[in-house]
Formats: structure tokens, sequence, C-alpha cells
């Protein structure tokens, strides 16, 4: 458990010992809006074994073993993320130089992050930039199905489930959230990013890839997974642990 004093709460962490260069940084899993430590399941190990890097993973607020959301999530939720509770983390920490993974939300906070600091580099998994009506419809469809989806989650959320669904899904659909956009940072991103997206991703288009690249300019690639839809460190592992470790492999950073 990590204590954040601002918070008056904990958040879960879970740390992976790898024996490294102590120059080298350290990869940071950053979940998505229904995630958690446990739903990342073996892949953080898997990369950093790969990679022969340290690794954290942690639950935000109102995830998993963290405690509850200890407010009403408001807009600009991702950007408290990214600039407040994650940089605060790192700290405590002692993490100055992260390589930051984030899926969906987590992308998102990825690149609000490297856009007001200087992580060593970031990797997205269908992060959003801006709204688009596919990641709401896939959304509505998902409160069709509430119960089935909060029934399955409860064994990685407990009693926050709920409580954790309501908050992702009214934000997203709440007519204030239709002209939410990160975009406008994207050109202040300076490190190396890898953007991925699974050809069949229900919750995003092509678009979202192609505007977070071009914003980024050249130190930012795309990579499409074919037959993957919005988890492809699930639907498409292998393909996507080679593929992020080929990417940090590359990266050169300075020593300390």
């Amino acid at each position: 458990m990590v204590q954040l004093p601002s918070e008056h709460s904990h958040l879960q962490v879970k740390q992976v010992k790898i024996e490294k260069s102590t120059s080298s940084p350290t990869l940071v899993f950053l979940h998505d809006a229904l995630g958690s430590i446990a739903q990342w399941k073996k892949f953080p190990e898997k990369l950093a074994t790969r990679c022969r890097l340290n690794a954290i993973v942690y639950d935000r607020f109102g995830h998993g073993g963290s405690g509850p959301l200890q407010c009403t999530r408001s807009e600009e939720y991702l950007h408290r993320e990214a600039l407040e509770t994650l940089p605060a983390l790192l700290r405590q920490l002692g993490i100055t130089r992260p390589i930051l993974i984030g899926h969906s939300d987590g992308g998102t906070i990825a690149l609000i992050y490297a856009a007001y600091h200087q992580p060593a580099a970031i990797i997205t998994e269908a992060a959003h930039a801006f709204v688009e009506e596919i990641t709401l419809e896939g959304i509505l469809k998902a409160v069709s199905g509430k119960a089935v989806i909060v029934r399955k989650l409860k064994q990685y959320h407990g009693t926050k489930t709920e409580a954790l669904f309501d908050a992702w899904a009214d934000t997203w659909l709440d007519d204030n959230f239709r002209h939410w956009s990160m975009e406008g940072l994207l050109d202040r991103i300076n490190c190396p990013a890898l953007v991925m997206q699974g050809e069949e991703d229900e919750y995003g288009s092509e678009a979202q890839v192609a505007r977070i690249v071009s914003g980024i300019g050249p130190n930012a690639e795309a990579f499409w997974i074919e037959n993957c839809g919005h988890v492809p460190h699930r639907q498409a592992e292998e393909v996507v642990l080679k593929k992020m470790a080929s990417f940090i492999e590359k990266i050169k950073w300075p020593a300390k």
C-alpha cells in the first residue's frame, strides 16, 4: 500500500523486481477505466522480464485494492490523475524516469502526463484523445448489460464495483463531456511514443491513432494489431509483448 496524504487514502501498488542496471527506467502500468492490477494478469511481469526492467502496477482510487473515489468525478478526471495522483505516486516511490504503459483511460493519462513531464517514453493501447461516437455507442452497450458486467467485475473491485461503473459511464455519457479533448497538449510531448490500437477496437476508430501520432510528430509511431479489439495485451498478447519490447530496446536514455 502507498499512502498519499493529499487524498487521505491509499493506493494499492504491486512492484515487479528484475535484475537490471540501476541507470534503467521503470515500467509503470496504467490500467483502463474499469481495470485493476489483477486484470493485467501476468502481462507486466512478462514485459518486465523481456526488457529486464523493474515495473510497478497500481490501482487508481476507486479500483481494485485502492481506497474509494474521494469526490464526484469531473470532466477533468483524466487530467487530475495525470497531473496530481500519478506524479505524487512516482515521487513517493522515487521513480524519476518512467516508461508509461497505459491502456484506454490509462493511455490517455500517459499522454497528458508526458505533455507536462519528461518520461523516458510512453506506450499507449487504445488511448482516447477526444470523444467519438463509437466510444459513446460502446459505453451505451455496456450500460445495457450493466448487471452482467458488474457481476463479473466484483471479483476485482468488490463493493466499489457499481460506483466505479457508474462513474465511468455517467462521465462519458454526460452531454458536457462530448467536447472533451486533450489534443491541444499532444505537440508538447517530446519523448518516444508508441501508439497501439486493435483494428477491431469497439471503443475507438483509426482517427484516434492518426490524430495522436500527427499531434505528437516524428517521435510517435503507430502500430495496428490485426484481429484485435479494445484490449490488445490480452487479445494479442505475444504480438504486443514483442512490439513493446522492441520499441523499449531502441530507446536511448542517459545514465544517472
